[in-house]
């Protein structure tokens, strides 16, 4: 039988020197974490995340505006780490209800049910232009609707492919002729060089697709049943959303003004998929400015 105890390596445990270097270890004093409360970092961290920034993206435009501060930097893991190791309290309690799941613990985001209807006269995903894949000229979006309480509110949700630039409608119900009426509205206070195509899924309400097309000039391809990787910046752009839109809310209550506010809030983001570009600035180079956005409504004073 194999003795018990701590096995013997390197010559075995000697007391006696192992408490002598606890001593000196505990002689010096351990750096502090460059995130902690008080410091400039931890409160930029906590502008951000009260401004809805992932932590990711907290990494991602602190890198952008201070290039070279390391003392500026920090990762989005580190963030995690200061935040989940914080000890329990109300201002723990405060800092994760910053995080869009406001969760007690890192966990992977689920997807919700992908709810399906029948249109005539679809036109496939299939024989959908090539550019439209290849995602290089903007104007080609992805659309769906979000419910809310019961089902009995509905907003209509439209993310452009190449910049991701989102637009929010508000839709009378969850009915065709609503869905026609939402989306006409937002896609026509678009210039007509920036849309052209739309991609859905086969839910009922985009039943009166070809009246919605000969509206706005978009044209509508339909994703197969059952295959919400085919239009993922839509799926991943909704995760975004419940932030705002919350399962189980009355979206009712949301007026149109609402709607564009949120997608404000979504389209000055920086994003990690477009090198840190928020997709205001992509959609609308000519009009709109991240570093000044940001230096006069993001950043703390230096």
């Amino acid at each position: 039988m194999a003795g018990r105890g701590r096995p013997v390596v390197a010559g075995g445990y000697r007391a006696v020197q192992a408490q002598q270097r606890a001593d000196a270890e505990a002689k010096h004093a351990r750096k502090p974490p460059r995130l902690r409360p008080g410091t400039w970092l931890w409160d930029q961290m906590r502008l951000l995340l009260g401004k809805g920034h992932s932590p990711e993206q907290i990494a991602g435009i602190l890198r952008r505006m201070h290039p070279g501060e390391a003392d500026r930097n920090v990762s989005h893991e580190t963030i995690y780490t200061a935040i989940y190791a914080m000890p329990r309290g109300d201002l723990r309690t405060e800092i994760i209800g910053l995080l869009r799941q406001a969760r007690r613990a890192r966990k992977p985001r689920a997807r919700g049910e992908d709810r399906r209807g029948q249109i005539p006269d679809m036109i496939s995903i299939h024989v959908r232009p090539p550019e439209i894949d290849e995602r290089v000229v903007p104007g080609h979006w992805e659309g769906d609707t979000i419910k809310g309480s019961r089902g009995a509110s509905t907003v209509g949700m439209l993310v452009e492919r190449t910049t991701l630039f989102v637009t929010l409608a508000k839709l009378a119900d969850g009915t065709a002729d609503s869905a026609v009426a939402g989306f006409s509205r937002v896609l026509n206070r678009i210039d007509a060089q920036k849309r052209f195509s739309m991609t859905y899924d086969q839910g009922k309400e985009m039943a009166a697709h070809a009246k919605l097309s000969n509206r706005t000039g978009v044209a509508v391809y339909f994703a197969d049943p059952h295959s919400p990787w085919q239009r993922g910046i839509n799926e991943n752009t909704n995760g975004l959303l419940r932030q705002y839109l919350p399962k189980g809310a009355d979206l009712s209550v949301l007026s149109q003004k609402d709607l564009d506010d949120i997608a404000f809030d979504l389209n000055v983001r920086p994003r990690k998929s477009l090198g840190w570009k928020c997709p205001l600035e992509l959609f609308m180079p000519e009009s709109f400015s991240y570093e000044s956005y940001y230096r006069n409504n993001v950043a703390l004073p230096i």
